[in-house]
């Protein structure tokens, strides 16, 4: 589930990010690679996950399914916040230098 909720958070991103004029200045091609990376990185997971345990990876209990779910929004959630701070100190349209400079 980590794996599936990090891929859907990079393909919303990559698609705002495409269909967005202003990509640049709100830096979502960043959003969308920290997304990439996060996906390429659970992807490696499943793969060595699954070289381990074989046709038993897909029989798992509903908890274990829950501690992923539970952990892939919360790394989308922390891609967000890291976003979002990248956005406040890069300030692209100058808000909070107008709020200090007054």
């Amino acid at each position: 589930m980590t794996l599936l909720i990090t891929i859907i958070a990079a393909v919303i991103s990559t698609l705002v990010w495409y269909l967005n004029e202003k990509r640049d200045a709100y830096k979502l091609g960043f959003l969308s690679l920290m997304y990439w990376g996060a996906s390429l990185m659970w992807f490696m997971d499943f793969v060595f996950e699954y070289a381990e345990m074989k046709a038993e990876y897909f029989n798992q209990a509903f908890a274990d399914i829950l501690n992923d779910s539970l952990l892939g929004l919360a790394v989308v959630t922390l891609g967000l916040v890291i976003w979002l701070v990248v956005l406040i100190i890069k300030d692209p349209k100058g808000v909070f230098k107008k709020k200090l400079t007054k």
